[in-house]
């Protein structure tokens, strides 16, 4: 059975120290993984406007946001000008793909994304999309063949341009198993491989889960594995910095359960794929995370 390793990387600094401790610890567990990129500026200062979301002071109160981010981080974009990330770190990314990882776009820019794009038109989200891409095949020179949300936030415009553009697949939301989402009765041509795991950010500091104790609870939700597998999303600046012990745990308690973890690519070449169902990509909520995320909704009935 297999489990996808799905590595956001939100900021300057996860890019920098978060990755390189990744890849070593991958490499020491013979896992495989995707590394999805921000490849513009780092803005992450401006997620301050967040606090008047519902439930997000609930979630930086039990999760260490200056411990896991560092402070100058938190001050891109605001006190600090945000240090544009592909610039500066593309050796970082190219020595990713050149360790054997699977490559692909995250976002431009995370704050921007994150923040608006629910709202925003066509022409919004295509510039965005393009200068994400066209940074992407300028750092590897080669165009990029997966996409996965920042934050979990999408809009209709930006499924239509990941079949534009070509994508294989992506992971843009959370879900149960692989799809091709429907909007609004529309078929889009790319299918979805939702995140079906929480995160450790959703999961500690809550219902007396801890940084010690969270890799037994997610353990527990792997136990049984479902037919198509699961996905799991983490995070560079989480579990390649602070929470790096707890990944180790989850690498090593995967192994005993017997799950072969690899890439989304791999996950995504194991699927049949003349057979995905169709299901409704609809905007929600999930416990442990503030706001509405694009979600793998009902079953489509034509």
């Amino acid at each position: 059975m297999k489990l996808a390793l799905k590595i956001d990387v939100d900021t300057l600094r996860g890019t920098k120290e978060g990755v390189p401790r990744l890849v070593e610890l991958l490499k020491k567990h013979n896992a495989h993984a995707t590394f999805l990129f921000s490849l513009g500026p780092d803005h992450t200062g401006r997620a301050i406007k967040r606090v008047f979301r519902p439930g997000f002071m609930k979630k930086v109160s039990r999760t260490s946001v200056v411990e896991h981010y560092g402070l100058k981080t938190l001050m891109y974009g605001t006190l600090l000008p945000g240090p544009d990330i592909g610039k500066r770190c593309g050796d970082i990314m190219r020595s990713v793909k050149d360790h054997g990882f699977e490559v692909g776009i995250h976002c431009y820019d995370h704050i921007k994304w994150q923040d608006y794009v629910v709202n925003k038109d066509a022409a919004w989200t295509q510039k965005q999309m393009q200068l994400a891409y066209d940074r992407f095949q300028k750092i590897f020179g080669e165009p990029a063949k997966t996409h996965g949300a920042a934050g979990w936030q999408m809009n209709v415009h930006a499924l239509r341009q990941e079949q534009h553009l070509g994508f294989t697949y992506c992971s843009d939301g959370r879900g149960t198993h692989p799809f091709i989402p429907i909007y609004n009765a529309e078929i889009i041509a790319c299918p979805q491989l939702p995140t079906t795991l929480p995160t450790l950010d959703e999961l500690i500091g809550v219902d007396h889960i801890t940084a010690e104790n969270v890799a037994t609870h997610v353990l527990s939700l792997t136990e049984t594995p479902p037919p198509t597998g699961h996905v799991y999303t983490l995070h560079a600046e989480l579990e390649g910095m602070k929470l790096a012990g707890v990944f180790e745990e989850l690498l090593e308690g995967w192994k005993q359960q017997g799950y072969e973890l690899v890439s989304m690519q791999e996950y995504f070449d194991s699927l049949d794929k003349s057979n995905l169902p169709h299901h409704e990509f609809i905007m929600g909520e999930i416990p442990g995370r503030s706001g509405t995320l694009a979600l793998q909704g009902n079953p489509f009935l034509a």
